[in-house]
């Protein structure tokens, strides 16, 4: 078992450094940072509990650039071992070469690859280690670490795409809800006292101004907070009770517009990873199992746990996939396709490739209808505050010429 380190350590150079390292014991932590050229001072033993941290990751742009220099190194027939040393010495001083120092030593002590993959759980998942194992079985560890970082970085677009598309839509939102907020809390308030001054009947618009107004002003904190604290609940709820989890995840499924492009998202990821699992030689009910991890959905996952008894069963997989009542016909005729022809890794493909143009297109098109919807809503509070506070002063100034 590994714990967190935080230590201080003296390098080649006399540099004091301090960071931390995962390690099993005081003898592994010393060979661990001795393997990086650095002498133990002293180190602290970071404390596990309700409020700890994960240990430490990379980012993705550094496990692709891992996986494609692995990929090299080992078609060129560089050995692992020789592999990793190679990279330790070309990346700066950072977490991934602690994470780089970590592997050889594990090799070195009997490992296999994917066994030291296998201590770094915080940044090598499941599929990553399955895949690699594979390769080694297989004698085809270069290819898999190809496919592999080919499916890292075609993730890693995706993710980037979306987040991009995404900028403007919330910057236009967060605007929205400052300039509300200040209308509503700081100017609306000072004109109150003139509208009802004025004698007459207040408009009912005018009322729900105020009564809205007043209502933000005195209770902002929970205008604002109810939010932000209800996530934290429904979030801390679905990761204790899987039932409370399926129930959200049923409902993101069916919202209107996100619905679809969560559906389709899973779905390229999963006909993507499952198609490089299939091909690199893992058995179609080994791919499923590891396929339930990859969905970032309950409904999904449960419904390929339901795919796989059914297969394991005796059943074809296009009839298990029609059987479960959530993959669209698209999915079903493609499997059916590959099962017959004999190549279910294309058919997969095929369906990745398809689903992955939806998601981007869908996305674009949500983009597009976004800014035009958030202006018009922006005008529209606008104008009702607007004939809400003008509406009463022209009525009484028509009072007074007449």
């Amino acid at each position: 078992m590994s714990f967190t380190y935080k230590y201080k350590a003296i390098d080649a150079a006399g540099r004091i450094r301090k960071n931390s390292i995962a390690a099993e014991n005081l003898l592994d932590l010393e060979q661990r940072l001795s393997g990086m050229g650095m002498e133990l001072i002293n180190y602290r033993q970071k404390r596990t509990g309700l409020f700890s941290f994960k240990a430490r990751g990379i980012n993705r742009r550094d496990l692709i650039n891992f996986t494609f220099q692995m990929q090299q190194l080992t078609k060129s027939g560089v050995s692992i071992l020789e592999g990793l040393d190679d990279l330790k010495q070309s990346v700066p001083d950072s977490r991934m070469k602690e994470v780089l120092s970590g592997i050889i030593d594990e090799i070195q002590g009997g490992k296999t690859f994917s066994g030291a993959l296998s201590e770094f759980p915080e940044i090598f998942d499941s599929v990553y280690i399955a895949l690699v194992k594979v390769g080694e079985e297989s004698g085809r560890i270069a290819e898999v670490m190809f496919d592999m970082a080919e499916t890292l970085k075609w993730h890693d677009e995706l993710i980037s795409h979306t987040k991009k598309i995404m900028i403007y839509p919330m910057i236009v939102t967060v605007v929205i809800t400052a300039v509300v907020s200040y209308l509503m809390i700081a100017l609306v308030p000072e004109l109150i006292p003139f509208i009802e001054d004025m004698g007459g009947e207040i408009p009912i618009h005018t009322r729900a101004l105020i009564a809205t107004s007043w209502f933000l002003g005195n209770f902002w904190y929970l205008v604002f907070g109810t939010p932000v604290v209800l996530f934290f609940i429904l979030h801390e709820a679905a990761r204790r009770k899987p039932g409370v989890r399926l129930l959200i995840d049923r409902i993101k499924l069916k919202l209107y517009i996100f619905g679809p492009i969560i559906l389709k998202t899973n779905l390229a990821r999963f006909s993507n990873y499952f198609a490089m699992m299939y091909s690199s030689g893992l058995t179609v009910l080994d791919g499923l199992k590891i396929s339930e991890l990859l969905m970032g959905n309950a409904v999904l996952t449960e419904s390929i746990k339901d795919i796989r008894e059914k297969i394991s069963e005796g059943g074809e997989i296009s009839e298990s996939f029609a059987t479960v009542d959530i993959y669209p016909p698209l999915v079903i005729r493609m499997l059916k396709v590959g099962e017959k022809t004999g190549a279910l890794d294309e058919a997969l493909l095929n369906i990745s490739y398809f689903y992955n143009r939806e998601v981007k297109e869908s996305v674009d098109k949500m983009e597009a209808a976004m800014s035009p919807v958030l202006t018009i809503i922006l005008g529209g509070i606008m104008m009702w505050i607007m004939s809400a506070v003008l509406g009463p002063i022209y009525d009484s100034l028509t009072k007074i010429q007449l």
